[in-house]
């Protein structure tokens, strides 16, 4: 496999200079990243074209991970200093506690800007992430109303916006912006179990390993559950994992052989409508 998994499609290129120009005209930055694996969605081009902005953090689809994964994941965000919240956007109840998160972050600054006689303005934050994270269906959540175009995959919005959702607060919404390359596989292959790529710019064959090995070692449970497997999966196990799903799901052979791309097609689909059950992909190997 290879060391770096290079894209950059040109609205994302486009994207990032505008929103480098924009930066300087918000008030704090709000950046989605998936509940799932949230280091890994986190664009660290991000870091160079915000800066110093005050910076709140929002993983999304915590109704699909670990639980317990996302609480730690939660501390750690805030060991390193930052504001952070794990949201569910089809059941959202955060819309205030997210707004007062901001305008407790920007406090010290706006009172600063009064006590000099300055007019307050309406705080403008950007909302900003990679692809089908989540960010047009947590401004619409926010927003109170459609206000941003809402799709299952990477790439739906296109342009940027700005969005009223108080009278002393605004929403900037921005394209999904990836970065240019991966330079760490497994970021790589986190970020296409979640959806944010499509899994077929990598080997599927290297990310149904990837998976099924992860999920051997930290959900062992569900993977037995789901597919009955009762193969040792400490030993050899890709090709008897193979045979036991095809048999198990009673998937067609091809020409009296395992069809290998049917059972990842299954595998990966039963990752994707969350047949598994709640899976965060960044627990420690520890």
């Amino acid at each position: 496999m290879a060391k770096q998994i290079q894209w950059y499609p040109g609205h994302m290129a486009k994207a990032q200079r505008e929103i480098e120009s924009k930066v300087k005209l918000v008030d704090i930055v709000i950046e989605l990243v998936d509940a799932r694996a949230p280091f890994s969605t986190h664009n660290p081009e991000l870091d160079y074209m915000i800066k110093n902005k005050p910076r709140l953090y929002i993983l999304t689809k915590k109704d699909l991970a670990d639980p317990k994964a996302t609480d730690a994941l939660i501390a750690e965000f805030k060991r390193q200093g930052h504001s952070a919240i794990a949201v569910d956007l089809k059941n959202f109840k955060e819309e205030k506690k997210i707004v007062n998160m901001c305008r407790y972050q920007l406090k010290e600054k706006r009172e600063k800007e009064a006590a000099r006689g300055l007019k307050p303005k309406p705080i403008r934050a950007l909302v900003a992430g990679i692809p089908n994270v989540g960010k047009s269906t947590f401004i619409n959540k926010i927003a109170k109303r459609k206000a941003a175009a809402v799709g299952n995959k990477p790439g739906v919005t296109k342009a940027q916006q700005i969005i009223r959702v108080d009278k002393d607060f605004e929403l900037f919404d921005t394209p999904g912006v990836l970065e240019p390359k991966f330079t760490d596989i497994n970021k790589a292959m986190n970020v296409a179990l979640c959806g944010s790529i499509k899994m077929e710019i990598l080997p599927l064959d290297d990310l149904f390993i990837h998976a099924i090995g992860y999920l051997a070692k930290h959900y062992p449970e569900k993977l037995k559950e789901r597919y009955n497997l009762t193969i040792d999966l400490d030993s050899d196990w890709v090709l008897p994992v193979y045979d036991h799903i095809s048999d198990y799901r009673h998937i067609k052979k091809l020409r009296g052989e395992t069809d290998y791309d049917r059972v990842q097609e299954t595998f990966f689909n039963d990752l994707k409508n969350a047949s598994l059950g709640r899976i965060t992909w960044e627990l420690s190997d520890e």
